[in-house]
């Protein structure tokens, strides 16, 4: 699977919880709320917010869920 294969994956997944593409370049993809998600390879992204590290996430559904929930918990705050 090409990086391409993987953003369209992605991009799919994000989609479906409701989480906004701002843009995207290469191995990045910029979302809504200065969260950034770098492709590492074909099982693992790098979440970064304000340009720093979160974590790693080899799980796409993981990862879009822990956005959200961060989403939601830096709303409140």
């Amino acid at each position: 699977m090409d990086t391409n294969q993987i953003r369209e994956i992605l991009f799919h997944s994000l989609q479906d919880f409701g989480i906004q593409i701002i843009s995207h370049e290469q191995k990045m993809v910029y979302l809504e709320k200065d969260y950034t998600i770098e492709i590492e390879a074909r099982n693992l992204f790098k979440l970064l917010h304000n340009n720093q590290v979160i974590a790693p996430f080899n799980d796409v559904e993981e990862l879009c869920n822990f956005i959200k929930m961060d989403m939601q918990l830096n709303e409140e705050n």
